[in-house]
C-alpha cells in the first residue's frame, strides 16, 4: 500500500485545551511515550499492526474535528454551523418573548398592589399610606380597638358606593361567606398587676361570627353589632387577636390598552389585629391575596383576540426552535461520549494507560449541558405562556421563574463561541481555574461568618434593630463587607448597656477590619492570581496531556477539500471572516466549562 503524499493532509496547528493540568485515577498523568500514529511506511509489519495505525488515524481526524470551532468545521467539512445560528436566533426570540411577557406581567402586578392600596385606605381608619415595618397601622387605647373594628363592618357594608375600582362582593352561589370576624383568647385569665399576682390557662380559644352576604346586605351595620353584643363584649386580658377576613371581586380593564384580554380577580382580605404581646401596643395587619380566575362570560370586540392568536403563534415558534437546539446539544452529547470511550480503549490498547479523568472530561462539553437546561425551562415556561395567555392558567410567578432562568442561560451560552478566541477566553479560563480556590475558601470564611452572625443576634438583638433576626444579622453583615451603612450600624446601637455598647464596639470593629482588609483581600488575590496564571499559560503554554500528546503526536491531519482554490461562498462569509495561518495559535481545544486541577 503507497502512503498518501503529506500534500494530500491539512496541518491544523491547535493550541492545548483550556486546561491548567491533570489527574489520574493514581493521582498524577504520566508521561507516557506513544507510538506515532499516523500514515508510515507498511512494509515489514502485520496486518493487525496497519489496522491499529488506521484506527489511530482514524480516531485523531475526530478528535481533531470535535475540538474545532463552528468555523473551524465549516471550513474543512464543510459543516454548517446549525447549533450556532440557533443560539443566536434563540437569544433574540427568547428576549422577546420575556419582554412581552414582562410587560403583560407588569400590568399584574400594579393591579394587584395598587389594589391593596386601595384596600388599606379604605378598611383602615386613620390609615397614611405609611407602613410601619412588617405592620400597617398601631393603636394604644381599648376605643381605638372598637372603633377600628366597627370601621371595617361599615366601609365592608358600605363598598359599592365607596370605591373607585371595579370590586363587588363575591357572590358566588358556592362560597357565599360574606364578612368572618374571629377572636382568639386564652381559656382563663386573671393578672393583677398591682399585687405581682397571675393565673392563665394557656388553652387558646376561638371564636367566629358569620355574616352572610345577603344577610349583610339587607341589613344595616349597626344592626349587626346591636344583634351580636356578646360577641364584640372583648375581654381584653385575655384577648390574643381578632381577625377580620373577606373576599371581594374585580376586574382588571388596564390590559385592554395593550390589546389583551381582562383578567378576573378574587381578592381574599385578612385584617389582623395583634395583641399577642400584651404590651399595649396592638399591631394592625392587612394582608390580601389575589388569584386570579377565569371569567365566565366575556366579550370584547374589535381585534384583541386577533393580538392574542399571534402570540400562541410566535410561543408555538419558540418552542419548536427550542426543541431543534435540545435535540441538536443532545445529540452532540450523546456522540462526545461515543468519542470519549473510543479514545479510552484507545489508549488501554495500544498504550496500556488509562485516561485521566480530566481528560475524559473534556469530551463533556459543559456548554452543552446549560443550552439543553435552558432548552427545557424555555419550552415549560413557552407552553406556560400560552396556558395564561388563554386564560386557562394564572401561575404568572412559576412562568417567569422559568422564561427568566432561561434567557439568562441563553445570554451566558453565547460565551461559549466567544471563548474560541484567546483575548475573549480569559473570562472563561480564569473562573474556571479560581472557582475550586474561591469555593474552598468561601468555606472556610463562611464559618467565621456565621459565627459573628449567631453572636451579634444573640447579644445585639434586643439593642438593635438591624439585629432583630438572623436574616437581617445576615444581610447586615453583608451589607458592611460591602461598605454600606457603616456609620448608621454604629449609631444606631442603644446605650441602655454600657458592657453591650461596647461589645457592640469590639464586635464591629473586629468583624470590619477582619473581613474588609484581609479576607475580602484575599479573595481577590486568589482571583487574581489564578488570572495571571491564565495569562502566564497563554502566552509559554498551557502543561500538555495525554489528549493534547496524542493530538500533536503526528505530523498530519485528515484530508479536506482544497478550499484554497476555492471561492469563499456566501455561506462562508456569513459564517466567519477569513483567517489567516497566524490566527491558527489562538484557537483552544475546548472551551466548554470543565473541571480543572490546580
Amino acid at each position: 500500500m503507497a502512503d498518501p503524499p503529506p500534500s494530500a493532509w491539512l496541518t491544523a496547528a491547535m493550541s492545548p485545551p483550556s486546561k491548567l493540568g491533570c489527574a489520574s485515577h493514581s493521582g498524577v498523568c504520566r508521561d507516557i511515550s506513544m507510538k506515532r500514529v499516523g500514515p508510515a511506511p507498511t512494509g515489514g509489519r502485520s496486518m493487525e499492526e496497519l489496522q491499529q495505525e488506521r484506527e489511530g488515524v482514524k480516531l485523531k481526524e475526530d478528535l481533531q474535528f470535535y475540538f474545532m470551532s463552528p468555523c473551524d468545521k465549516y471550513r474543512a467539512r464543510r459543516q454548517i454551523p446549525w447549533k450556532l445560528a440557533l443560539q443566536l436566533l434563540k437569544i433574540v426570540m427568547v428576549t422577546t418573548q420575556l419582554v412581552l411577557f414582562g410587560l403583560n406581567n407588569q400590568l399584574v402586578v400594579s393591579f394587584k398592589e395598587e389594589n391593596t392600596m386601595a384596600f388599606k385606605h379604605l378598611f383602615l381608619k386613620g390609615y397614611t399610606g405609611v407602613d410601619e415595618d412588617d405592620y400597617s397601622r398601631t393603636i394604644y387605647t381599648q376605643k381605638d380597638l372598637y372603633d377600628n373594628l366597627f370601621y371595617v363592618i361599615h366601609q365592608y357594608h358600605q363598598i359599592r358606593n365607596l370605591s373607585l375600582g371595579t370590586v363587588d362582593y363575591d357572590n358566588d352561589a358556592k362560597k357565599k361567606k360574606g364578612l368572618k370576624i374571629c377572636k382568639q383568647h386564652y381559656h382563663r385569665k386573671s393578672v393583677l398587676p398591682y399585687n405581682d399576682t397571675f393565673y392563665i390557662d394557656p388553652t387558646v380559644e376561638t371564636e367566629c361570627l358569620h355574616v352572610d352576604q345577603e344577610q349583610h346586605m339587607k341589613g344595616h351595620s349597626q344592626d349587626l353589632l346591636l344583634a351580636n353584643s356578646s360577641f364584640f363584649s372583648l375581654e381584653f386580658h385575655r384577648l390574643i387577636k381578632v381577625e377580620i377576613s373577606f373576599r371581594l371581586k374585580g376586574i382588571d380593564l388596564q390590559t385592554i390598552r395593550v390589546r389583551e384580554l381582562p383578567d378576573c380577580y378574587l381578592f381574599h382580605n385578612r385584617i389582623t389585629f395583634d395583641n399577642q404581646a400584651h404590651s399595649g401596643k396592638m399591631k394592625i395587619f392587612f394582608n390580601s391575596d389575589a388569584t386570579i380566575q377565569d371569567c365566565k362570560d366575556w366579550h370584547v370586540s374589535g381585534s384583541i383576540q386577533k393580538n392574542t392568536h399571534y402570540t400562541l403563534v410566535f410561543d408555538g415558534f419558540v418552542i419548536l426552535v427550542c426543541l431543534t437546539s435540545l435535540i441538536l446539544c443532545t445529540r452532540s452529547i450523546v456522540l462526545a461520549v461515543r468519542l470519549q470511550r473510543r479514545f479510552v480503549r484507545f489508549f488501554l490498547n495500544n498504550y496500556n494507560h488509562h485516561v485521566c479523568s480530566s481528560d475524559r472530561l473534556e469530551f463533556i462539553n459543559g456548554w452543552y449541558v446549560m443550552v439543553i437546561i435552558s432548552d427545557l425551562m424555555t419550552i415549560v415556561g413557552s407552553v406556560m405562556k400560552m396556558e395564561i395567555k388563554a386564560k386557562n392558567l394564572t401561575s404568572y410567578d412559576v412562568c417567569s421563574l422559568l422564561l427568566g432562568t432561561s434567557t439568562l442561560l441563553v445570554w451566558v451560552g453565547v460565551i461559549r463561541y466567544l471563548g474560541y478566541f484567546q483575548k475573549y477566553n480569559v473570562l472563561i479560563l480564569t473562573m474556571q481555574a479560581s472557582l475550586p480556590k474561591v469555593l474552598r475558601f468561601c468555606c472556610c470564611a463562611g464559618m467565621i461568618y456565621l459565627g459573628y452572625t449567631f453572636c451579634g443576634w444573640i447579644v445585639l438583638g434586643p439593642y438593635h434593630e438591624k439585629f432583630e433576626d438572623l436574616n437581617t444579622v445576615a444581610e447586615c453583615l453583608f451589607s458592611l463587607v460591602n461598605g454600606d451603612d457603616m456609620f448608621a450600624t454604629f449609631a444606631q446601637i442603644q446605650q441602655k448597656s454600657t458592657l453591650v455598647w461596647l461589645f457592640s464596639r469590639l464586635y464591629l470593629y473586629s468583624f470590619i477590619s477582619l473581613f474588609i482588609y484581609m479576607i475580602l483581600s484575599l479573595f481577590i488575590a486568589l482571583i487574581t492570581d489564578s488570572y495571571e496564571t491564565i495569562k502566564n499559560y497563554q502566552q509559554n503554554g498551557f502543561p500538555k496531556t495525554d489528549l493534547h500528546k496524542f493530538l500533536h503526536g503526528g505530523d498530519y491531519l485528515f484530508s479536506t477539500p482544497n478550499s484554497e482554490n476555492r471561492g469563499m461562498s456566501m455561506a462562508s462569509l456569513i459564517c466567519c471572516c477569513h483567517r489567516t495561518q497566524e490566527d491558527d495559535d489562538l484557537i483552544l481545544i475546548n472551551t466548554g466549562p470543565t473541571r480543572t486541577r490546580n
